[in-house]
């Protein structure tokens, strides 16, 4: 059979932004046909963004996607792509709604201007971040079309993570290539059990696979694209960028015999991709909600400085409005860390001292102890809401996942803000991160943004004389190792013990855990980048006396 020149298209759409998100599949459906592609394969519900949510619940939304759909086709013919076949994912009405759900996550097969078929997943996720068994509606039937002889199956996403379903059908049918549209989010070592479950699926059905991924932040997710063919074998053709737009293509002449016609790019090193993910996480929410600037406050300390780095990677230093909010325990270094960091990255910085009007405030209401210290750090998130609303910015909250674990912030105070960009960045990750932001950029000549006390002095809040964190918290390596395998592994107290740490150690920590959860309900979303995040996927009760 003469060889079928496939393109896959990895964009980053925005939900709701049905004429943006045309527009962007337009563009690369174009630069595919200028590339002499047969076919443009894009990601899951790429015409409105991924995840929905209730969105696929509203009638009106339906009706506007189905409509973007229909004019997306006749676009495409304008624009010089009739003649290519466009395989794009996009919410649509189901034809058999239930008691709960009157939408289906489809793919649409276009060609010649118009709608050819059309492809409802059928595996619905209901685990971890997803939520679609609740708003969509199963599919039921496998979808295959043909190119130049050539025989082309359809499933989306979770339809390859389950037996059963359309993937059992693959080979029966006889497809050469399956086309696979996903929406998965980037963690940590993800990338690495797609490869394996892609490249079985193609050797228990004979067939290649091209498995095409959305790239970019929204909300609390961000996708890391990292698209990918492999022939029948397993063997992988073409990969995509991770943490970019990429259009990548390949000739597919038989399921053995597979050649990318493009640049293959390379996986990136764990913490450069924990750093990408990151910025782009940070980066789209603030672009995608309309904001142009963001403010922190800088205390010299690792966890604002990192926070400050990946703002300025990714809005730029002129964006990035950083406050040194000293109080009358700050030691002179914090302040002549904020004022290096500052200037290594070109982030605009001013100073705003607290002791005024932390003893306006003592003098109205009289406090000591805890409360007193707390009252600083409100103090701070007062200043820094104060700038927001005059000036427009969007307030980071530089608290890592550590903290937010054990209660370890003040809340109204250095928990305030509207996108806390390590949320999900366990405390010894975060001084990786910063050896490794200051190791890119010496290897590139540049000054490295983060300054070297930063990284090297004891961490502390500064609300007390001579205050340490490790006052009130366990060393952090093992503070994090028992809270790794709580949170994310789900161990009891006597399944952590059992591994070797000091039981009134981890019933502690664990209590802690427990007593916080109140704080983190009202915290705000950051990107999550391991299996189990704080947000959406771990729903505790914040009553709860259990042991």
């Amino acid at each position: 059979m003469p060889a079928v020149r496939v393109a896959m298209a990895q964009i980053n759409p925005t939900v709701g932004d049905l004429a943006g998100n045309s527009a962007k599949i337009i563009d690369f459906a174009v630069r595919a046909k200028a590339e002499g592609a047969n076919l443009v394969l894009f990601p899951e519900l790429a015409l409105s963004g991924y995840p929905i949510e209730d969105l696929a619940l509203s009638k009106d939304f339906l009706r506007s996607s189905h409509d973007a759909l229909a004019k997306l086709a006749l676009d495409l013919a304008t624009a010089g792509c009739g003649e290519i076949t466009v395989v794009v994912g996009y919410p649509g009405f189901a034809k058999k709604p239930t008691s709960w759900a009157i939408g289906q996550n489809k793919a649409a097969v276009i060609r010649s201007g118009t709608l050819q078929s059309e492809y409802a997943k059928h595996h619905l996720p209901n685990y971890s971040v997803f939520d679609e068994y609740r708003v969509f509606v199963p599919g039921q039937d496998l979808l295959t079309f043909e190119i130049e002889n050539t025989k082309f199956g359809v499933v989306i996403c979770e339809d390859i993570w389950q037996n059963g379903g359309p993937v059992a059908d693959i080979a029966k049918s006889g497809v050469d290539l399956t086309l696979v549209l996903n929406g998965s989010p980037f963690e940590v070592t993800k990338t690495d059990s797609r490869l394996a479950l892609v490249q079985a699926l193609a050797k228990d059905q004979s067939t290649a696979v091209a498995y095409v991924n959305l790239v970019g932040g929204q909300d609390d997710l961000v996708f890391d694209g990292n698209s990918f063919a492999v022939d029948l074998t397993g063997k992988e053709v073409v990969r995509a960028k991770q943490f970019a737009e990429d259009l990548v293509l390949f000739d597919l002449k038989t399921k053995k015999e597979l050649s990318a016609t493009s640049e293959s790019a390379s996986q990136l090193p764990e913490v450069e991709q924990v750093w990408n993910a990151l910025v782009l996480g940070l980066g789209d929410y603030v672009r995608k909600n309309g904001f142009k600037t963001v403010v922190l406050g800088l205390s010299g300390g690792i966890d604002s400085a990192v926070c400050a780095s990946l703002a300025v990677d990714a809005l730029s230093a002129k964006n990035v409005f950083g406050v040194g909010m000293p109080s009358k325990y700050s030691s002179e270094h914090s302040l002549t860390d904020a004022r290096e960091l500052a200037k290594n990255t070109g982030l605009n910085y001013s100073e705003e001292p607290i002791e005024n009007v932390v003893q306006a405030m003592m003098t109205q209401l009289p406090l000591d102890g805890l409360a007193a210290e707390n009252l600083q750090a409100r103090v701070r998130a007062l200043i820094l809401m104060g700038l927001s609303n005059q000036d427009g910015h969007l307030v980071l909250t530089t608290g890592n996942k550590t903290e937010l674990a054990v209660g370890y912030s003040t809340i109204y105070g250095d928990s305030v803000g509207g996108f806390a960009p390590i949320k999900d960045v366990e405390k010894g990750l975060v001084w990786e991160l910063a050896r490794y932001r200051n190791s890119l950029a010496k290897s590139s000549g540049q000054t490295p943004p983060i300054p070297e006390s930063s990284i090297t002095k004891p961490p502390s809040a500064e609300l007390r004389p001579g205050q340490l964190d490790q006052d009130s918290l366990p060393d952090y390596e093992v503070l994090d190792r028992v809270l790794e395998l709580h949170i994310e592994q789900k161990l009891s107290a006597s399944e952590i013990v059992a591994q070797g740490f000091d039981s009134g150690l981890v019933e502690s920590v664990l209590k802690l855990v427990r007593s916080s959860e109140w704080k983190r309900r009202q915290g705000a979303i950051g990107p999550r980048i391991t299996k189990l995040a704080f947000g959406r996927e771990r729903r505790m009760p914040i009553t709860n006396t259990s042991n």
